[in-house]
């Protein structure tokens, strides 16, 4: 089988996808905006920097530039399956291919936020997503998103973790109850209100001892350090900065619970991470979060943009050990049984497959 993902070689997600369907021994060429190599696929990038999260729709359509271009990939490569992944960026340049069938998968924002920009972007949205013979979600809440634009079955691909990498590990770490999270330091991820309901909890138990650690990067970073430093909390608070794949597993390990405050949330890969590690988290009520984790069972749940119930939840699951580590148990048995990678790729490997056969017929 001969793949063509329309995708962003640069990005993580993409090259899960790829890693994934070679080890299946398929053949995968990408088509990408943005220049990058991903080993054992043959890339087509075009030095662009993404442009999907941009809001002026003139640079938009930059992309339709590259149609002529892309097409002429196409015909040359002969694909068994066309997958465009992002409704909007690599959605538009599917739209515009005129080559049927086709797949999109939706990621997130080209969701819960293009359309909402302006009626141009929502118009773009519909008219990609019309174009579309097959369609993917990565949750069931993002499905109900996009069933406001469509009326179009929808299949649901949940994006899962190696469960053979996120795994519990004993690691070096502090003998001190250890909150923390590994998510990109974005507005929407509210990072803020874990820092200010830390401080609330820290100030209730009144244990100096206690420590919060923040992994990833963003262009929120300066403001989660300035809050951080307002609240006295530089000496409990660790910026962990950017982590690897390894370096992930061996953060969510240091942690006795993960919180993921986010005010919109797709899905919530970084809680699946956590829970596959072992690790009771807290998560906002918000999208696909409560859908990623287990509530009551494997998380507890809190309103977004509200501090003081996360204080609460910490507070909870502080004195209660057994109620940490029975939840931290059923969280990776969770993963094991919905979230498993190889189990969610095998789903849209048969769905492939049954393109293909009715391409034949």
């Amino acid at each position: 089988m001969k793949i063509c993902y329309l995708a962003d070689a640069t990005s993580a997600h993409t090259r899960k996808w790829c890693d994934f369907f070679l080890s299946k021994g398929y053949e995968i060429i990408i088509i990408s905006l943005g220049d990058a190599v991903i080993e054992g696929c043959k890339v087509y990038s075009f030095g662009m920097k993404d442009l999907i999260l941009k809001s002026d729709i003139n640079k938009l359509f930059n992309y339709t530039t590259k149609i002529r271009k892309v097409k002429k990939i196409i015909k040359e490569e002969n694909p068994d399956i066309i997958h465009a992944h992002y409704a909007t960026s690599y959605g538009i340049l599917a739209s515009m291919l005129n080559i049927h069938p086709y797949i999109l998968s939706f990621w997130g924002s080209d969701v819960y936020d293009f359309p909402n920009r302006s009626a141009i972007h929502k118009f773009m949205l519909k008219h990609n997503i019309k174009s579309a013979d097959y369609i993917m979600s990565t949750s069931k809440d993002m499905k109900k998103e996009i069933l406001k634009y469509t009326n179009k079955n929808i299949l649901v691909t949940y994006f899962g973790v190696d469960i053979n990498i996120y795994t519990p590990r004993k690691v070096e770490r502090y003998d001190d109850f250890t909150v923390g999270t590994v998510k990109s330091f974005y507005e929407k991820y509210s990072l803020d209100y874990l820092i200010k309901g830390f401080k609330i909890f820290v100030d209730k138990i009144k244990d100096e001892n206690i420590k919060l650690l923040l992994g990833g990067k963003g262009k929120e970073e300066e403001n989660l350090k300035r809050l951080t430093k307002d609240l006295n909390l530089e000496k409990q608070v660790e910026f962990l900065g950017f982590l690897d794949q390894e370096n992930v597993v061996k953060a969510f390990n240091k942690m006795d619970v993960a919180v993921f405050p986010s005010t919109q949330e797709s899905f919530g890969v970084a809680a699946v991470e956590a829970q596959a590690c072992g690790i009771p988290t807290i998560v906002t009520n918000v999208g696909g979060l409560p859908e990623a984790t287990k509530p009551g069972e494997t998380s507890l749940i809190v309103e977004p943009k509200n501090a003081e119930q996360i204080a609460d939840a910490l507070e909870k699951l502080y004195y209660d050990e057994e109620l940490r580590k029975n939840m931290g148990k059923k969280a990776r048995e969770y993963v094991l049984e919905k979230f498993d990678i190889v189990d969610n790729f095998n789903y849209v490997d048969e769905v492939y497959k049954k393109i293909i056969k009715e391409k034949e017929v």
